[in-house]
């Protein structure tokens, strides 16, 4: 459980830059150089970026926030290598070099590819990125090639069989999707260890969804800390969750704010320094809670949007914020989802019934969600 593959990593935790602090639009820069310094004060040291998050800024607030502020070895720096932003071969080192300077460092410790599925996979063998991947590390300017995986098992198994070279792999893992049979994080899980690779945990919380419960589930977990006379958070719960498995490296968590920072340094800071294994009573609390949230059929998303970004919405349907007002109403009882629903289209997106149905969004969705029949859904709620 608290096996370590690579020496150079601390501790469980992971500061994900995907989901950063915002003020008047922009990264806040001042909170995120607060929340780094907080995080490697307190023991940690691994950082997760990607050139697309928030629309290419994640990469300069790691510059501005951590690598000009903090030395070098005070830190494990992960970035990605995404099919949106090359065309050829030719086109990966000028991309990785264009990195390394937005980050404000010579080299990656790990280098993912990113995003892999069946079909992009092929992309990235026809342009030969995890050759180009394998040469920079033998250059120097990255230590660990790995990936990161939205795919079924079967899928897996395969690249790994191609390229055994792989040293780690991002998955996401959470109670919630861990039998799922879209998402396949037990079996794709299951893999990893078969081909014996470290695991990277990404969606612990899935997206927030595993914080903010419906009272049935959060009834579980309040007879549950008056039971143990524990005071875990719901986000501890789901970190515990998905770090309480063999052979996990880091668990990522896309901290929004420092109080976000606060609650999951304390759970990765207890036992022996590092987190403390779920009880049997804790792990039968968390099967009754995805049990609740399977009953009420809530739509699946995790707010990463991808579907949106990049021009991939025509219509420009702001698909997670309706997937969102959706759930709220039929998780929470939001008291008026209607107007919440008009405030988004109000502000520039179309209508969910706007949907022409061209597939764009399903083709990079990572919970491979059937997006045009959920908008439909949507619609014939709220319109």
């Amino acid at each position: 459980m608290k096996n370590r593959a690579f020496s150079e990593n601390k501790k469980h935790l992971a500061f994900g830059m995907m989901r950063l602090p915002m003020k008047d639009g922009k990264i806040d820069n001042e909170q995120v150089c607060a929340m780094v310094d907080r995080f490697i004060e307190s023991g940690f040291n691994y950082f997760d970026t990607a050139h697309g998050y928030h629309d290419g800024l994640s990469e300069i607030a790691v510059r501005e926030c951590l690598t000009s502020r903090h030395d070098r070895s005070e830190y494990v720096l992960t970035d990605k290598l995404t099919d949106e932003y090359f065309k050829s071969e030719e086109d990966i080192r000028p991309l990785i070099d264009s990195q390394l300077e937005a980050c404000g460092v010579e080299y990656f410790d790990f280098l993912l590819m990113h995003a892999q599925n069946a079909k992009n996979f092929e992309f990235f063998k026809q342009c030969r990125a995890y050759e180009t991947a394998f040469a920079l590390k033998a250059e120097g300017k990255v230590r660990h090639v790995g990936l990161s995986f939205h795919d079924k098992a079967v899928v897996l198994d395969k690249i790994l069989t191609e390229y055994p070279q792989i040293e780690i792999v991002q998955i996401q893992l959470n109670y919630l999707d861990y039998d799922s049979v879209s998402v396949e994080s037990r079996k794709v899980y299951e893999v990893c260890r078969k081909h014996g690779k470290p695991v990277l945990v990404m969606e612990p919380v899935r997206g927030g969804n595993l914080v903010n419960l419906p009272d049935a589930a959060q009834k579980v977990f309040y007879d549950l800390r008056t039971e143990t006379e524990t005071d875990y958070s719901n986000a501890g719960y789901a970190l515990r969750f998905a770090a309480d498995h063999d052979g996990i490296e880091m668990v990522l968590s896309g901290m929004s704010d420092m109080g976000q920072m606060e609650d999951n340094i304390k759970t990765f800071s207890c036992c022996d320094g590092d987190f403390e294994p779920l009880s049997d009573k804790e792990r039968k609390a968390v099967r009754k809670v995805a049990d609740v949230f399977a009953s009420m059929g809530a739509i699946p998303c995790t707010q990463c949007r991808y579907c949106i970004e990049e021009n991939h919405c025509p219509m420009e349907i702001k698909i997670p914020s309706m997937f969102s007002t959706y759930n709220s109403m039929l998780l929470f009882g939001k008291v008026n989802p209607w107007a919440t629903y008009e405030k988004i289209v109000e502000e520039g997106s179309g209508k969910a019934s706007s949907c022409i149905e061209c597939g764009m969004c399903e083709a990079v969705c990572p919970q491979h969600l059937e997006i045009r029949d959920l908008l439909k859904k949507v619609a014939e709620k709220f319109e």
